[in-house]
């Protein structure tokens, strides 16, 4: 039923009750045109994409947006990716000039595991779907997921990016005023009223290893003060996230259709599809620490 998931594990490591799964795929995809290569990727040749006159027989008008209910753009001219702002096939065509490795975490702490097969099994339908026999040593992009995830739609090469951010279902629509960020002066995650851009979910977030890198490495520092200093920011890692987010802007945004939430249900007329969703569960019976 997972056999395409059985040649892509790299590694279980269990203990204490803590499920790490790297789970690495080759995909076939060139980067987007705004995203320049990085020194992980100097072993790549780089040539021009060539669409097939099939991909270009569809025509882009300037003076029709595809969609004008949503935001589709930053302020810093980052795309913010929805259903129907881009042509899947002329995606996947594009995107299948290179060869490059997506790399996925994902972690499972104690009662957690429960949800992993459901993940992987939905992963293997929808998730950067051209997967290839093999892996190479190396990864070029990387993802980092909840467990207690489930995919439902594509989400393919349109989710790549040096660094990518989902915003978060329960708060695109709110001012950022109402934003639940780290408001304590003591932490390392305080963002001051009046600032920040959009609030973030921790669920998903990638981008090119050495910027994951980078952002992981500074908010498990920061963590490891906060802890230091006897403080807790108000929602943990992402309270992190959002900080670093905020100094550091992604260079793609995913819309709340790649991170919703199943308790808000089916209402919301801007989410023409729902790709990625956290499931319904309880969450005082899972978590060791409600």
């Amino acid at each position: 039923m997972l056999q395409k998931y059985q040649h892509c594990l790299v590694s279980l490591i269990m203990a204490g009750g803590v499920v790490f799964c790297w789970l690495g795929y080759m995909y076939s995809t060139s980067l987007s045109p705004n995203e320049g290569p990085s020194k992980y990727d100097e072993e790549l040749t780089w040539h021009p994409v060539v669409l097939s006159d099939r991909s270009q027989r569809k025509q882009a008008m300037l003076m029709e947006p595809v969609r004008t209910d949503v935001l589709t753009v930053t302020p810093w001219l980052a795309p913010i990716v929805w259903e129907g702002t881009f042509d899947p096939q002329v995606i996947d065509e594009a995107f299948r000039s290179y060869n490059l490795t997506i790399a996925t975490t994902v972690f499972a702490v104690g009662k957690y595991t429960r949800f992993l097969h459901a993940l992987l099994e939905s992963a293997e339908k929808h998730f950067m779907t051209a997967i290839e026999e093999y892996i190479h040593q190396r990864a070029n992009y990387i993802f980092c997921l909840d467990v207690d995830m489930i995919f439902h739609g594509r989400v393919g090469p349109e989710a790549l990016g040096k660094l990518v951010a989902a915003i978060h279902p329960w708060f695109y629509w709110v001012p950022r005023s109402q934003y639940p960020y780290e408001r304590r002066t003591i932490s390392k995650a305080y963002i001051p009223q009046d600032h920040g851009d959009f609030y973030y979910q921790a669920n998903i977030f990638g981008g090119a290893v050495e910027d994951v890198h980078r952002l992981t490495k500074t908010c498990r520092e920061h963590l490891e003060m906060d802890k230091s200093a006897g403080v807790e920011a108000v929602w943990q890692e992402e309270s992190h996230l959002n900080w670093y987010l905020w100094k550091n802007k992604p260079t793609k945004l995913l819309s709340p259709e790649y991170v919703w939430d199943d308790l808000r249900g089916q209402g919301a007329k801007e989410i023409k599809l729902v790709r990625f969703s956290s499931v319904i569960k309880n969450k005082a019976e899972v978590r060791e620490n409600p």
